[in-house]
């Protein structure tokens, strides 16, 4: 099995691919890449036996095979050459695997292609084809409110919820919650499931929000295919929490701000709150914000006073300043609007004008009680 392929194109598509792989593997044969070649074609795998991409490319071959290569000193090799054809030799019988250079050639054990991890088979699936657009700000808005608890598996990943006027994403680690809709992506089929962080991290890696994805999926898998890439990975088995039931439904005190003025106060204000409970206050009176924060234990405290638009009972209210900073990061909004009913009861914060008329974005976050 011998090819010829340019190395920063070979580079680029194994770089595409290797955030797959883990650091550190029970299997040897997971610290590889899978190259197969048929025909001119090279389809190359990288798996962690729960989520496997796998991307294509042309080269020139004469001769159809597999083998697995190792995926460190490959990427350590083309990274340090310029751009150039280099040659893949591969013994059949013992897989080493020679590389040929423009001054020089290396070396390197390989597996036998067909010790792979082959793929799980994809049946009953459903199908919807969807933009890059979509998926990208839908992975971009909801991902960071997601949990990290391994004993609360379902809210460990994104909840997607498909139907027939709209597609909802949704995650939230029982302290914060985004849900994210789009009512221009439809689906013929009623159904729902539970995407995991890694493949949600690796379709942000490789997407550029202009592409179109045709996503499979049945009870226990989701296939992702775009460009020259697929993406295959096992969905988080369990039920999702009912979500709605936590969205407050009346929520009277509406306060509208910039969204930038309110996030650069909060990222000043916070430095001096107690490291463990993050707490700022909120104080709305009229139409004046002030924003405090302290830490009894070192006699440190800080306050700003803001102008705003405030529609409602005058109010305290108590919020973990880190939750509000990755939600006002998370939007695009010149002004946001925070919307409460009282203090021991969640916020919804929502951006004033939209990235597009076709979405509606929605971010909840709990409140903390307030030292008295």
């Amino acid at each position: 099995m011998n090819f010829i392929v340019s190395s920063a194109t070979l580079l680029r598509h194994l770089q595409n691919i290797s955030g797959v792989l883990n650091s550190s593997n029970t299997l040897p044969i997971l610290d590889n890449f899978k190259f197969s070649i048929k025909g001119n074609e090279l389809e190359i795998s990288a798996t962690d036996l729960e989520t496997t991409m796998i991307t294509k490319l042309e080269v020139q071959s004469e001769e159809d095979g597999a083998v697995a290569v190792p995926a460190k000193l490959v990427l350590e090799v083309l990274k340090s050459l310029p751009d150039q054809p280099c040659t893949f030799k591969v013994n059949g019988d013992n897989h080493k695997i020679e590389i040929s250079y423009d001054n020089g050639r290396s070396e390197m054990s390989g597996f036998n292609g067909a010790e792979f991890p082959k793929l799980p088979k994809i049946e009953n699936q459903s199908t919807i084809n969807i933009s890059g657009e979509i998926v990208s700000n839908a992975i971009n808005r909801t991902l960071f409110a997601a949990g990290n608890d391994e004993l609360r598996a379902a809210m460990s990943g994104v909840y997607c919820e498909f139907s027939d006027n709209e597609i909802i994403f949704v995650a939230t680690d029982a302290h914060k919650l985004v849900r994210y809709k789009r009512n221009d992506a439809k689906s013929t089929d009623s159904s729902d499931f539970i995407l995991p962080k890694k493949p949600l991290n690796m379709l942000k890696a490789n997407l550029s929000g202009k592409e179109d994805i045709k996503l499979e999926y049945n009870q226990s898998n989701a296939v992702f295919t775009f460009n020259e890439l697929k993406l295959v990975c096992r969905l988080i088995d369990g039920k999702y929490p009912n979500y709605e039931a936590v969205i407050p439904k009346e929520n009277p005190n509406v306060l509208t701000i910039d969204r930038l003025q309110l996030l650069n106060s909060i990222k000043r204000v916070s430095i001096f709150a107690n490291k463990t409970t993050h707490q700022i206050k909120l104080k709305l009176v009229g139409s004046e914000l002030s924003l405090s924060a302290e830490d009894t234990d070192f006699s440190n405290a800080s306050n700003e006073r803001l102008t705003c638009n405030y529609d409602g009972d005058d109010l305290e209210i108590g919020f973990n300043s880190r939750f509000i900073v990755e939600m006002l990061n998370n939007l695009d909004s010149d002004e946001v609007q925070l919307a409460m009913s009282e203090p021991s009861r969640a916020g919804i914060l929502t951006p004033i004008t939209k990235a597009s008329e076709n979405e509606d974005v929605l971010m909840l976050v709990m409140p903390v009680m307030l030292n008295r």
